[in-house]
């Protein structure tokens, strides 16, 4: 592993392929990288180049077929469902490009579930969803339903569950895929904040290039391998 200090993602010789009838196919070939405490670090590259792929491995969302993975210098490669799904409760928030608001339920109901999963009630609750929902500047929809919202608020609500319950790791999978032009910068500046303001590290998945932009560095792929870092 890379050296540990500051290292909130480590990943060794991680490589991850898929059987397709009577054919392996490779979705990512020996990745080697590391992710500081608040970072943000973008991926891009073409459909099928393993970006997604190496972001649900991260998440625990998959497993790798073989290689190494620790967080908070902590193996977890080997991590059971039950101890992956905890430390998605505690250290990981996830985007995705689909929104997976609950229909039925209020802006401010869809935040605070993550909280509600771990036993927290109250107080507690109220104020950590009203300090997410104002970081997103959704605060006045709090009492509104996703199919009241914008895209692009939908997936402003979707980033304050993803962040309630203070992770050290956001994790976002070409979350301005399904919004406009404008609305995808302003999910983008967003996620630009979020390091400074509540010191999260940040791994984004994207096919655009200005969205990429917006990070600390960005990582090019290509046919399951990293190709190169450029640094802004």
């Amino acid at each position: 592993m890379q050296d540990p200090a500051n290292m909130l993602v480590q990943v060794q010789n991680l490589s991850k392929a898929y059987r397709r009838g009577q054919t392996i196919v490779s979705a990512l070939q020996d990745v080697t990288l590391g992710v500081k405490a608040g970072e943000f670090c973008a991926f891009v590259g073409p459909s099928g180049c393993g970006k997604s792929t190496l972001l649900n491995l991260i998440g625990g969302l998959d497993r790798p077929t073989s290689g190494a993975i620790a967080i908070e210098n902590r193996p977890v490669t080997h991590a059971s469902a039950t101890e992956w799904t905890r430390l998605r409760r505690e250290l990981i928030g996830i985007v995705f490009q689909a929104f997976h608001l609950i229909p039925g339920l209020t802006v401010g109901e869809n935040v605070a579930l993550p909280l509600l999963l771990r036993g927290e009630r109250g107080a507690a609750v109220a104020e950590r969803v009203n300090e997410v929902l104002a970081a997103v500047r959704m605060d006045r929809r709090r009492s509104h339903r996703p199919g009241e919202l914008s895209g692009g608020e939908q997936q402003r609500v979707a980033i304050a569950r993803a962040i309630v319950h203070r992770p050290r790791l956001v994790l976002a999978d070409e979350p301005t895929g399904n919004l406009d032009s404008k609305q995808g910068a302003d999910i983008v500046s967003l996620f630009r904040t979020l390091p400074q303001r509540f010191g999260h590290s940040v791994l984004l998945v994207t096919h655009s290039e200005s969205a990429a932009d917006a990070a600390d560095y960005v990582w090019h792929m290509r046919d399951g391998r990293l190709v190169n870092c450029v640094r802004h």
